[in-house]
């Protein structure tokens, strides 16, 4: 799925009443902010249109409140936080679409900056509610939705502003940069193109491994899915993390991979443990042994060297997912060797997924990186070449 969108520098917004959906979704502890990314990410958009002269209506979404009106997820820290990044006042609403905060919208000047409480303290939000995402539209004359992470899901703030709305709809950089740069990558890829999938399982990530087995010259498997494949040809895995329905698409992708000529990689050495804990007794092994009531946990050195050496020579590098339990330190090495050879690369590099994302991050190799998506459930729906109701809702260049 390509996607050519106008952007926010192809829209007139002078003047103008300009609803923008933001991901402000950040870790909070007792009520304070302990990562401001995701607010400082949406920046270089309200500081644009802001400068443009645009009255700007900010609106997002904060943890799971269910359609109820818990403040434990208020965005107030948002508001106040953002006050201190734009060095203005960014005052914050009531509510969503009630008459107060209908009333503070009408009075927002040019180069003003207005959030709204967060959009899921109405069950209308997630349920795309078609008055709902009228209502909220009504207070604009523009939408530009600048939340990839949220832009795989059909809401009234992500889609329903435009769809049932009537809004001219575009995307802010955030989104231009994921989509432009993923895009490139699956379209057109400077070869050879390595994928690296981890994560716990087959089923999270068939849509992704059949898309990519169709473009991709390597695929690397690592994490709790490579037990599933390991089981597929017959080996013993012990009581590793193995979803035993899904033997034959695991046989149909090893086929696949065969059939297109696509260099499939799977752990050669493993680090096994007793149990699912930090603090298990463990052992290294070779992957086509794992003894009864052991499980693996992480790929050990010999697979990390064969990973580093596929991915040294890569033109472009997709990664989703960790290599082993990568927040328990004995089981972390097979992700860190990972992230410090797609750093090394000089590849196009692409990481996705909170994981993968949170490795490179802690290992200080994120500025290393092409790009870091900001979107795990997204990016994820991107690389399987779906289609993402927040982004198809705005309008082509």
């Amino acid at each position: 799925m390509t996607y050519n969108k106008k952007t926010i520098e192809d829209i007139d917004v002078a003047g103008r009443k300009v609803l923008v959906r933001c991901d402000f979704n950040v870790p909070l502890k007792d009520g304070v902010i302990t990562s401001d990314k995701r607010i400082v990410g949406a920046l270089p958009t309200i500081k644009y249109l802001l400068d443009k002269g645009a009255a700007v209506i900010l609106c997002s979404h904060m943890g799971k409140p269910k359609g109820e009106r818990n403040m434990k997820y208020t965005l107030a820290p948002v508001a106040a936080r953002l006050t201190e990044l734009l060095g203005q006042k960014v005052e914050l609403a009531p509510d969503t679409i009630g008459p107060e905060t209908k009333k503070m919208a009408a009075a927002l000047k040019g180069g003003q900056a207005l959030l709204l409480e967060n959009t899921r303290f109405d069950k209308r939000e997630e349920a795309n509610d078609p008055e709902f995402a009228k209502e909220l539209a009504s207070m604009a004359e523009i939408f530009v939705n600048d939340a990839f992470g949220a832009a795989h899901r059909a809401h009234a703030s992500t889609a329903g502003v435009a769809m049932y709305g009537g809004l001219p709809a575009v995307c802010g950089y955030l989104i231009q940069k994921e989509i432009s740069v993923m895009g490139k990558a699956l379209e057109d890829p400077a070869r050879p193109f390595v994928a690296i999938l981890g994560g716990a399982k087959v089923s999270d990530k068939i849509g992704v491994i059949s898309n990519l087995l169709e473009k991709v010259d390597t695929l690397i498997i690592g994490g709790g899915m490579a037990y599933t494949f390991f089981r597929a040809m017959g080996n013993d895995v012990g009581t590793s993390i193995c979803e035993y329905d899904k033997l034959d698409l695991a046989r149909d992708m090893l086929a696949k991979a065969k059939e297109r000529k696509v260099n499939l990689l799977l752990p050669v050495d493993n680090y096994i443990g007793r149990e699912y804990k930090e603090d298990t007794i463990y052992m290294r092994i070779y992957s086509d042994s794992i003894p009864d009531g052991w499980m693996g946990l992480d790929i050990a050195e010999k697979t990390q060297e064969l990973y580093a050496k596929s991915i040294a020579g890569a033109g472009t590098v997709v990664w989703n997912g960790p290599m082993g339990v990568s927040e328990w330190p004995h089981f972390a090495g097979g992700t860190e060797a990972v992230a410090k050879a797609v750093a090394e690369s000089g590849a196009v590099s692409i990481v996705g997924g909170g994981d993968s994302v949170a490795a490179v991050e802690k290992l200080g190799y994120a500025d290393r990186m092409t790009h870091v998506s900001t979107g795990g459930g997204a990016s994820l729906e991107f690389l399987e070449g779906k289609d993402l109701p927040g982004i198809s809702c705005l309008q082509d260049k």
